[in-house]
C-alpha cells in the first residue's frame, strides 16, 4: 500500500488506516465476536499496509484495547502504529468505569498507564485527547500529554472532535501531530475551518466513519436492515424517513463506482484520501472480506470530474448523533442501553 506520514514530522503509515472500535463496541451487538477472527482482521490490515490501528480506553470499555494488546503479541507489535484516545470515560466514587469527559491532568497520568497495560506495550505511537473538558482548560489537559511525550509513553499526541481555537491554543503548549474527526462523503462539517487548518499547518487529519457508518457502501435501504442491537438505530440519518432522502447519496456513488470499475466503499474512501497528503481515513471492520475491499480503496483513481460530482452531492438528511451523541451520555451503561436503541 501506498504510504504517508503523520504530517512532515509524524511515523509512516500507509494511507488507509483501521478504526478498531466496531470489534468490541457499538455496532451489531446482537452478534457474537470471534476473537480469532478478530484478530485475524487485525493482523490481515497489518498485511495490506493498513498500519495506523487505532482504539480508545471507552471503547467496551477497555475491552478493545485489551483485544489490540493480544493481537500485537508475538511480534506484531512492531509492525504497527498504534494509536489510542483518552478523555471520555472516567470512574465513579466507587471506581467503576463511567462514560464522562475527563481531562484533568490526573486523569491523564493514570489512564495511559492503563492503557499501556492493556496493550501490552511500553508506548503508543499516538495518544489522543478524545473529547475536550469544558471543565478543565486545555492547556492543562493537554500539558498532561505532553508528559507522555517527554516521559517516552507516547510518541505523538493529537486531537479529537475540535475546534480551530482550541487547537490553536493547545500547540502553544505541545505540537499537535494529528486530528480526529468525522469526514465522508456526508459528514462534511469539519472541511472548511478545521481540515483547512490542518491542511495548512502540515497537521494530520484521521477521518472516522469514512463511509458514513456503513451507509455510503450501499447495504442499508431501510431502517429495518439495521442489525437489532445496533447504535445506527439511535441516529437521526437512519430513521427511515431521513434514511430514504439519504438513499439518493448512496445511489450516486454506486453509479460513480460502477463507472470507475470499484465498488462504492472503494469510492467514498478514495473521496476522503483525495482530501489531502495528511489526510488518512480510519474505516473499521469485522470481516476479512470488508478488509480486503477497504484496503482496495488504495488503489482507485478518480478523475477530476469524479470528484466535483462527489463534491456535489447533498447534505444528508439529518443530524450526526442527536440524543445519541455518545458525548451526552451520562455512563457507558446508558451508551450501551442507547446502542440497542
Amino acid at each position: 500500500m501506498r504510504t504517508t506520514t503523520l504530517g512532515p514530522d509524524g511515523p509512516e503509515v500507509g494511507v488507509l488506516g483501521l478504526g478498531c472500535m466496531g470489534m468490541s463496541f457499538s455496532y451489531d451487538l446482537a452478534t457474537p465476536r470471534d476473537e480469532a477472527t478478530l484478530i485475524s482482521v487485525i493482523h490481515q490490515a497489518l498485511d495490506a499496509g493498513m498500519t495506523l490501528l487505532d482504539t480508545a480506553d471507552v471503547y467496551g470499555p477497555f475491552t478493545n484495547e485489551e483485544l489490540l494488546g493480544r493481537a500485537l503479541a508475538g511480534g506484531h507489535r512492531e509492525r504497527a502504529v498504534l494509536a489510542t484516545k483518552v478523555g471520555t470515560l472516567t470512574r465513579d466514587s466507587e471506581g467503576n468505569p463511567v462514560q464522562g469527559l475527563d481531562g484533568r491532568p490526573e486523569h491523564v497520568r493514570r489512564s495511559i498507564d492503563e492503557s499501556l497495560s492493556r496493550l501490552g506495550t511500553d508506548y503508543v505511537d499516538l495518544y489522543q485527547l478524545h473529547r475536550v473538558d469544558p471543565e478543565v482548560p486545555i492547556e492543562e489537559t493537554w500539558g498532561a500529554l505532553a508528559e507522555t511525550v517527554a516521559a517516552g509513553k507516547a510518541r505523538h499526541i493529537g486531537l479529537s472532535e475540535v475546534t480551530v481555537e482550541q487547537i490553536e491554543r493547545a500547540r502553544s503548549v505541545h505540537p499537535v501531530t494529528s486530528v480526529q474527526s468525522e469526514l465522508s462523503l456526508w459528514t462534511r462539517d469539519w472541511m472548511t475551518e478545521v481540515l483547512s487548518y490542518c491542511t495548512e499547518q502540515g497537521i494530520a487529519f484521521l477521518p472516522y466513519s469514512p463511509l458514513g457508518k456503513g451507509f455510503l457502501t450501499g447495504r442499508f435501504s431501510s431502517f429495518d436492515d439495521l442489525p437489532e442491537e445496533d447504535f445506527r438505530r439511535r441516529l437521526p440519518r437512519f430513521q427511515q424517513e431521513a434514511l430514504r432522502a439519504n438513499l439518493d447519496i448512496a445511489v450516486r456513488v454506486r453509479q460513480i463506482a460502477e463507472r470507475v470499475g470499484a465498488t462504492p466503499a472503494q469510492v467514498a474512501l478514495a473521496w476522503v484520501m483525495a482530501q489531502g497528503q495528511y489526510v488518512v481515513p480510519i474505516p473499521g471492520t469485522k470481516t476479512p472480506k470488508y478488509l480486503a475491499e477497504n484496503a482496495g480503496a488504495a488503489e482507485v483513481e478518480l478523475s477530476s470530474a469524479d470528484l466535483a460530482e462527489l463534491d456535489a452531492l447533498p447534505a444528508p438528511r439529518g443530524d450526526r448523533y442527536g440524543a445519541a451523541d455518545p458525548a451526552r451520555q451520562p455512563s457507558w451503561k446508558d451508551w450501551s442501553a442507547a446502542s440497542r436503541g
